[in-house]
């Protein structure tokens, strides 16, 4: 009598939490197949399983829109996108904030040539400048936004176009193209990539928001508990396990900030309105 109690107490403790026994899943929205995704965050994948207790499942998605599919049909918990893809995922599905992965020198930039013939602002009209991939936070919408900022309406004081930033610099050198919009690591890349052509800033935009790691609605409180908690109390552990990866270097110097609002990336939403998106129900492509 008394083990069959026993047995049957277990079986409810266990159907109580199945959460914690099973996998919590974790996507990256800029990062296609498994095999780069192990490269990029398998150390962080084994960081937060040590730092939670809980099992950490690496889970490849191909684009931005597979990702918030693969949220609303309860595929994985944790989504770690960019700036410009939350406010349209935001849209999408109803999300949790978890933690901003901090960037530091996150910002936009318009470039020209130092001893070309664009000096100031109002040199630009008129002109065609070259921006990164569609939809981009820091090639796209910032160096757009940083324009408008200062009065300098995008499609109408100038005609933009979408062009891979190595191609535009050579444009630029050229002189098809007077100035190229881009973020200050991309500038630097570029310094290094023509280190006979001297580059100057025209405009810089503020810093941008942060990376940002998003949760499902109904991810249990108790796992979602035991993860923001990790970021808190052992932040740079996590952190240096994240930078195991190559292409997470742009996250070295920074940390996770866990007091994050929807609408710290209102300032998105405006550079979409800037380039003349109105509505976040789709992705710009």
């Amino acid at each position: 009598m008394l083990r069959s109690l026993m047995v049957a107490l277990t079986a409810t403790i266990l159907a109580s939490c199945p959460a914690l026994a099973d996998p919590v899943r974790f996507a990256v929205t800029d990062i296609e197949g498994l095999e780069a995704l192990q490269q990029e965050f398998g150390g962080f994948q084994a960081a937060l399983e040590a730092e939670t207790g809980l099992d950490i499942e690496l889970i490849p998605v191909s684009s931005r829109t597979a990702a918030v599919e693969a949220l609303n049909a309860g595929q994985v918990e944790l989504v770690l996108t960019g700036p410009a893809e939350y406010v349209v995922m935001k849209e999408l599905s109803d999300l949790r904030i978890v933690v901003a992965w901090q960037r530091p020198d996150y910002f936009a930039q318009i470039a020209v040539l130092a001893n070309g013939p664009i000096r100031k602002l109002d040199d630009l009209k008129g002109k065609t400048i070259a921006f990164g991939s569609v939809g981009s936070t820091s090639q796209h919408l910032g160096p757009a936004q940083a324009l408008a900022d200062q009065g300098v309406v995008y499609g109408k004081d100038y005609e933009p176009t979408i062009i891979s930033r190595n191609v535009a610099a050579e444009a630029l050198i050229r002189g098809d193209i007077a100035a190229v919009g881009l973020n200050f690591g991309h500038l630097n890349s570029i310094r290094k990539a023509f280190p006979d052509q001297a580059f100057a800033v025209l405009a810089r935009g503020r810093d941008l928001p942060n990376d940002i790691l998003v949760a499902r609605k109904d991810i249990p409180e108790e796992v979602f508990t035991k993860i923001r908690d990790a970021f808190v109390e052992h932040g740079g552990d996590l952190m240096g396990a994240v930078l195991q990866g190559e292409d997470n270097q742009k996250f070295k110097g920074g940390t996770f900030l866990v007091d994050i609002k929807d609408s710290d990336y209102d300032y998105v939403r405006s550079m979409y309105r800037t380039i003349g998106v109105n509505t976040f129900s789709s992705f710009v492509e």
